[in-house]
Order: structure tokens, then sequence, then C-alpha cells
């Protein structure tokens, strides 16, 4: 069966090569899909009788965790980048779905390596690969092994003094990106604030030296990625702080101008490419949840020139420090 008409709908060469090798496994299966949302409504249309759904961008599906495999006889996959988030995902499947279960795991070649296979072979005793369509590949896992879960990673960045953990593929994992040191660096001129928000809080480290600074302000760790937000609360809880961590899309669960500091460290890669859209969404979010005269701090690679956009977005932005990669600002809401 060939993946076609509205079934194909959303979906990439990868996505659609991964539904047709999984077509004669469908009918009748219980379905959880993961990292992507369109291949479980095609699964639906092609004989799936349920399909729960995992999108680590996507906080209105189900998080990642043991709970959604119970039960599941097929497993659709887009392959994570990060070999330690596959890693994660097949353990979590091996040790919690049934024995007959089947996980069909596609990407695009540009990002794939040698490296999924044998992490697969760590949890299942067979993989089989596909052949190459449209410059995708599938890989085919069966007869999961016994695998123990992969414990959450800590590390103990020592310039800093504090605890990171990580969980899967969170960027940077446990160490401290250079981008967010460079933030870090300037915090100790931030304004007094009652309430603050690290925005695209990744493994929380920023919540965690806000919550530091001033233990009894109300410190918000956010982010759309339930791997971020599980690692947020590995280095809240390492470092015996206790901040408020939430997945959500933006800022929605925030109400407009309530907030007297925001920390941004925004991404600017999607897939492949550079791309500013992220990046401007979440200086609109800032903006929006910021009271007036309250600030946005954000570090961004210099040459992305981002100030022209922080300025239109916020408010007057000042420059904090420069280093040879990376920008700090202070965007301050205006006042109407």
């Amino acid at each position: 069966m060939t993946v076609t008409g509205a079934i194909d709908a959303g979906l990439d060469a990868a996505d659609r090569l991964t539904l047709d090798e999984a077509a004669t496994l469908l009918p009748g299966a219980t379905v959880t899909v993961v990292g992507s949302a369109g291949m479980g409504a095609a699964a639906l249309a092609m004989g799936a009788a349920s399909v729960r759904v995992s999108d680590d961008s996507d906080p209105a599906t189900e998080a990642l965790d043991a709970s959604v495999f119970d039960g599941t006889s097929v497993v659709l996959l887009r392959l994570p980048k990060s070999l330690a988030a596959l890693d994660r995902l097949a353990r979590l499947v091996a040790s919690s779905a049934p024995s007959d279960v089947v996980v069909v795991a596609g990407g695009r070649l540009k990002y794939m390596s040698l490296g999924m296979n044998e992490v697969l072979s760590r949890s299942f005793e067979t993989v089989d690969v596909s052949l190459a369509r449209q410059k995708s590949r599938v890989l085919v896992a069966r007869r999961p092994q016994a695998a123990a879960t992969v414990p959450p990673s800590l590390l103990h960045d020592d310039e800093l003094g504090l605890w990171v953990g990580s969980v899967g593929g969170v960027f940077a994992g446990s160490s401290v990106d250079i981008g967010t040191r460079a933030l870090l660096s300037t915090l100790d001129r931030t304004p007094d604030y009652g309430t603050a928000v690290d925005l695209g809080c990744g493994t929380g480290i920023l919540a965690a030296e806000l919550k530091r600074r001033r233990p009894t302000a109300r410190v918000i760790a956010s982010d759309v990625s339930a791997d971020a937000v599980a690692s947020a609360r590995e280095t809240a809880k390492a470092n015996g702080l206790d901040f408020e961590i939430v997945r959500q899309r933006g800022l929605e669960n925030l109400v407009d101008a309530s907030v007297d500091l925001v920390l941004l460290n925004p991404p600017f890669h999607d897939g492949g490419g550079v791309s500013l859209d992220a990046a401007h969404a979440m200086f609109g979010e800032a903006a929006r949840v910021l009271k007036p005269g309250a600030q946005l701090w954000t570090v961004w690679n210099s040459h992305l020139g981002y100030a022209t956009a922080l300025r239109r977005i916020v408010g007057p932005t000042t420059e904090l420090a420069r280093t040879p990669k990376f920008t700090v600002t202070a965007s301050t809401k205006s006042i109407d």
C-alpha cells in the first residue's frame, strides 16, 4: 500500500516511507506515533484501531514516558537527530510495550547515521534497514530485549556552582552552552524581580540561577519540549531549588503584563537551516507578558542582528555584553 491522496497531506518523504513500510502492520493495530502528528492521522486512515501521539514540539500531545507505550503493537517513529534521545525512546519501548511490538522509524538520510542502528540494537534483537527512497530510509526494530531505563544525566558546573540535569535530546545536554553562559555572566545587573521567566528553558539553568539569586521570587521555567521540561525538573531537584516548570507553547498560560523579567536564549535553527521565526515569536510572547517598563534579556548570535526586531516587538533595546560570537541585550517593554 502506498500513502496517497488525503492521507498524504502534511507528510514529508520520510513520513510517507515510514507509513508504507508499516502498511501491513497497521490494520487493527494499537499504534503510538512519536515525533509526527501527521502520521497519527494517516495511521487511523490506514486501519489502525487506535493511535496515541507524542510529539516533543507539541504540548497538546502525550508526554513521552512509559505509559504511552502500554499495549502498543506498532510504534511509528520520526527518528530524532540526537542518539541520546533515540536511546531513551528505544529503552522506553523495550521496557514498556508488549513483546511483539514493532518499531518503524524513518528519517531523512542527511540526518541518519550508523549510530542509530547501534542504539536500536541495544534494545531490540533485530534491526532491519529499508531501501532508500526520496532521500529517506526506515529502520525496523523487533523483539525487544530487557533494557534498563536511562537515568537522567547530571553534571556539576564548577564555574556556576550548579548541577545541570538533562534528559533525552535536550539542547546542550548536561553542559552549559556558551550563549547561555554569556547571558549568565550579566545577571548581576538584572533589575529587581518578583516574577521572572526562563523562556525556552532547556535544562533550566537560567531559572536555577534566577531562583538562587532571589529565593523569594516566583521563577517560571517554560519550554515546549517535554525533554526540556523533564531536564529542568532534574536541574531544580539536583540543586534543591523550588521553581515552577511548565510545558507550554510560548507563554500561553501566563496572563498579559504579569512578569518583571524574561530571560531568553532563542533557537535559530529549523531543521538544517537558519530560521528567525521562532525567535521573533518568542519576542512577541515576552512582550505580551512583560509589565510596562519590565525587561527581556536576550542572548543571540551576533550575526543574526536581532536588535532591530527586539526594538520593534518589545521596545528600547541596549547592549549589555558582546563576546566574539554572542550579543546580550536588554529590551524594555514600551509604556503606551
